[in-house]
Formats: C-alpha cells, structure tokens, sequence
C-alpha cells in the first residue's frame, strides 16, 4: 500500500490575503510520498563544521538553542585533518547520535593544473589518476578511523568508491554524499547520481519547488538542500519555503547554511574565530527554520535523531572494464 501523502502546511500570509479578496494560489505542486526508512520526511545538517573546535562549539549551541542535528558534514577534506582531530571528532559525534561527514581530499581547483580554477565546473573534480588515487586512500583513511559518511565531488571517485564498498574494501555501512559543487539540476542528472552511488545529494538551492518534485518523481535518493546558501553556492534564503521543499522534496536534509560568512577553505587555526563563530551563527539559523517550520505547522516528520539510512537505492550494475592493450 502506498503511504499516505503527508498533510499540507499553512501558506505565510495566505489566510490574510483571502480575507483582503486577493485570487487563491494556483494548484499545488504534488506531495512527495517517499520516506526515509524510518518513516521520517526530514533530517536536519550542519555544514562546514571545520575541525573539533568547531565541532564543539557547534554541538554546545545545538544543546543551547534546542537544535536537533543529524549530520555534520566537513568541508576543507580529509586530508587536512591529523588522525587525532578525525578520532576526537568521531568520538564526539558518536556521543550525540550524530553522523559526521567528512569532504574526500584534493580536489581540482587545489592542484597546479589551471583549469580547475579557470572553469568553476571543473574546479570540484579529481582531475587525473593521481587525484583519484588521493581521494581513495582519504576514503580508506577515514573510515579506518570509523567515519561512516564521505562527502563527494566527483563522478568518477564516486563510482569508485562504490564499488569498493561493494567489494568490501569498504565498509557497508558507509555512505557517500554528493556535493552542492556538483549537485545535478534535473531528474535524469539526478538519477544517474544515485545509480552511480550515491546515498544522498544536495541540489542547487536555487531549484524551484516544482522541479524539486520532477527529481523527487524519479528517484526515492534524500535530497541535501541549503536552505540557506552560501554566497559562492548562490546566497539564497528560503526560510519560508522550508515547509513546501519538505512537502514536495520528502526525504530530504534540511541545511542550515549562512550567507554573508568569510570563506573558511581550507580551514586551519589562522581562521579558526571565524569558523567556530560561524558555526554557531549556523546552528542559530537552525533554529530560525525550526521556529518557521512550527508556526506553519509543518515541523512534523523529523526523523529521530540518530537516523542515517538512507533506504534502498537503485545502481548501475558493476562489470569488468575492458583490457585496453
């Protein structure tokens, strides 16, 4: 039997506007009926959390302000963090029932190749074996020291990464995230994503709510989506959209992004006041989409705090490359 679709929240303003004798809104974009496994239609994330001091100072303010939080995610890689800084932070999720998602190494625009700097698109990529090669033993490297969640900007590592997951050679219970550098912007984008590997995916946050529901149409895959974006991914604040992106993009991960902040990557104790105040400016947004979330009646759904699975997903099936003699 296909579950129920979930009840619609309240529209700002919309019972004021009909009393003024203002036109009914047009018809609603349809409801997701997808769910994570445990029944939940949203999660929480907060991003950038860039190192222990970071982390903590994020972890204190979610207690604070009464955040629940279900992932933090990392985004400078795992390769600028020392073991200890990756076990204490693991610890420390751990304690909390919270999932850490750690970014997987050098990327494009931090090699000496110009392109990954010339061309935004190409910047985000593994450009060449050798970076391939990189983010492969960042993926051993970190779940060796018991991360579970690996952030992804490339195809080609995610593919990778899914068939040594698949082949043992990482655990099964590890999960890769697709970056918002290179989040798809259609529904066969989208698909092609989740069939490559991929467990959640952030999209663009400047997707309309209609064609978040054409991804959704096709792919039971979470969706990451900022509800407040970073100014190199866009700026965008849609607070009040938060209700309608649950509604149609179900399951989905919330994300509590911050405009207006000081790029913080790589990170490094040179720019640690700005990342650890940042980080809690984060969490207060959190409590801002909350807050919106429950005055349109809308903040039901959550996922219990500790949740990860993603469900069941579809994949490309994996056959032999071909010898090229």
């Amino acid at each position: 039997m296909d579950p129920l679709p979930p009840s619609r929240p309240r529209h700002p303003g919309e019972r004021a506007l009909r009393d003024l004798g203002f036109p009914p809104r047009a018809e609603l974009v349809p409801s997701s009926v997808a769910r994570f496994p445990d029944g939940g239609t949203w999660r929480t994330e907060l991003p950038s959390c860039e190192g222990p001091a970071v982390l903590d100072a994020v972890l204190t303010e979610s207690e604070r302000l009464a955040v629940p939080l279900h992932r933090i995610s990392q985004g400078s890689g795992v390769w600028m963090l020392t073991d200890a800084e990756i076990g204490e932070m693991v610890a420390a999720c751990a304690a909390r029932g919270v999932e850490l998602s750690l970014f997987l190494g050098p990327r494009g625009s931090w090699e000496p190749g110009a392109g990954g700097r010339a061309y935004a698109s190409s910047g985000p990529r593994a450009r060449g074996r050798d970076q391939l090669a990189q983010c492969v033993e960042d993926a051993e490297r970190a779940t060796g020291l018991g991360v579970r969640s690996l952030l992804v900007a490339d195809e080609g590592v995610l593919w990778t990464l899914h068939r040594m997951r698949a082949a043992g050679r990482l655990p099964a219970g590890v999960t890769f995230k697709v970056s918002a550098l290179v989040g798809p912007v259609n529904p066969a984008a989208f698909a092609v994503w989740e069939r490559l590997g991929a467990d959640s995916l952030n999209v663009p946050s400047d997707l309309t709510v209609a064609q978040l529901a054409e991804i959704r149409s096709v792919s039971a895959a979470p969706i990451d989506f900022y509800v407040e974006a970073p100014d190199d991914l866009g700026g965008f604040v849609r607070m009040y959209d938060a209700a309608e992106l649950v509604r149609c993009g179900a399951p989905i991960y919330l994300k509590f992004g911050l405009r207006n902040a000081p790029a913080l990557y790589p990170a490094g104790r040179h720019l640690l006041p700005a990342a650890v105040e940042s980080g809690r400016e984060r969490v207060r947004r959190g409590r801002l989409v909350l807050d919106t979330l429950a005055r349109l009646g809308a903040d039901e759904g959550m996922s219990p705090v500790g949740a990860r699975d993603p469900g069941p997903l579809r994949r490309f099936p994996d056959e032999p490359a071909p010898v090229m003699s």
